[in-house]
């Protein structure tokens, strides 16, 4: 059931970074998901903080396996093996989940979709050869795509779909790690401050001077600007992280799902929400493939939000909320 952890370090430390001490904290570590995972717990000492960290990973490792693409033991593995067809039975989460990811399909015009299977396997190849993969093989995937044929019936809690698709939901799955960690948080209300991080993502409790660095697209060794802010949530969406380079160009690794060819113009774009009591941050999985202007648009009506969008060249482009609390520091 999904990926287990490779190692921990439980032990409280002192550590230095830019020639100051951090203040000392539980730390533990994880690979979740293909992206390594770490919990931080300030001021705790070893046993609370590994109780708490313990929570987080054990919720982590238990989505991953129950919503996993690869798992043949997944909910998600059972669907894609019997719903074409016929109508499969899932649970109120997976339901949730998937509702959530038809409607990111709509609200995108298709950019965003679950359904990407047959594209994954041809830019692999192109990234391995070096070579654009032709227009055929792309309309030949397109074709086998489509949330579209993706049927839901809420009443009875059952899915089938209208020709032979596959659902993958990992691009939503990691922010639902933070919703369901904030609900933990939430539940148990720890004494301590809490950093949790998730690839590029990171959740911050308790009031603080937190700092989220945003790596140069270009030079992963050098920091582009920062985000400060005293609580919330950082999501990250990076086509630079695993970019890939094709007859000597550079493309986004993320892939424009309704066209079927990586993202243009495209280097990273990193969301700032406030709150821990809105699930808002979710919607940050989709705001890259809709493009800066509709991306800023959506943001403008999430209370606090901020983001930085840095283009194909390098170029930022700044949004800040008016009641947003988070600052830019360059």
């Amino acid at each position: 059931m999904g990926s287990k952890l490779l190692f921990s370090l439980s032990v409280a430390v002192l550590l230095s970074g830019c020639g100051k001490k951090e203040e000392p904290a539980y730390r533990q570590s994880a690979f979740i998901m293909s992206v390594p995972a770490l919990v931080k717990v300030y001021g705790a000492d070893e046993a609370a903080g590994r109780k708490i960290a313990d929570a987080f990973f054990a919720e982590w490792n238990r989505i991953d396996g129950e919503f996993s693409f690869g798992d043949p033991a997944s909910m998600t593995s059972v669907v894609n093996k019997k719903a074409y067809g016929e109508w499969v039975i899932v649970d109120d989460e997976f339901l949730r989940l998937l509702t959530l990811s038809l409607d990111y399909y709509r609200l995108t015009g298709g950019a965003f979709d679950i359904t990407f299977a047959p594209l994954w396997p041809i830019w692999k190849e192109a990234a391995s050869t070096r070579k654009m993969p032709s227009r055929e093989e792309i309309s030949r995937a397109l074709t086998n795509m489509g949330s579209g044929y993706v049927q839901v019936d809420p009443a009875r809690k059952a899915v089938r779909f209208l020709k032979p698709v596959q659902i993958n939901m990992g691009g939503i799955l990691r922010g639902y790690c933070f919703v369901r960690a904030a609900r933990i948080l939430r539940e148990t209300a720890p004494p301590y401050r809490v950093e949790l991080r998730l690839g590029g993502n990171m959740l911050a409790y308790g009031k603080k001077d937190w700092r989220y660095p945003v790596a140069d697209p270009f030079d992963g060794e050098k920091v582009f600007g920062s985000f400060a802010f005293d609580q919330g949530v950082v999501m990250s969406s990076s086509g630079r992280e695993h970019f890939v380079q094709i007859e000597g160009k550079l493309y986004s690794h993320i892939l424009d799902l309704k066209t079927g060819y990586p993202l243009p113009d495209f280097s990273s774009l990193v969301v700032y929400s406030p709150s821990l009591e809105s699930e808002s941050f979710l919607a940050s999985a989709v705001l890259a493939v809709m493009g800066k202007e509709k991306a800023f648009a959506l943001l403008s009506k999430m209370k606090g939000t901020a983001a930085v969008w840095i283009d194909g060249s390098g170029k930022e482009s700044l949004f800040l909320n008016e009641s947003s609390g988070a600052r830019w520091e360059k």
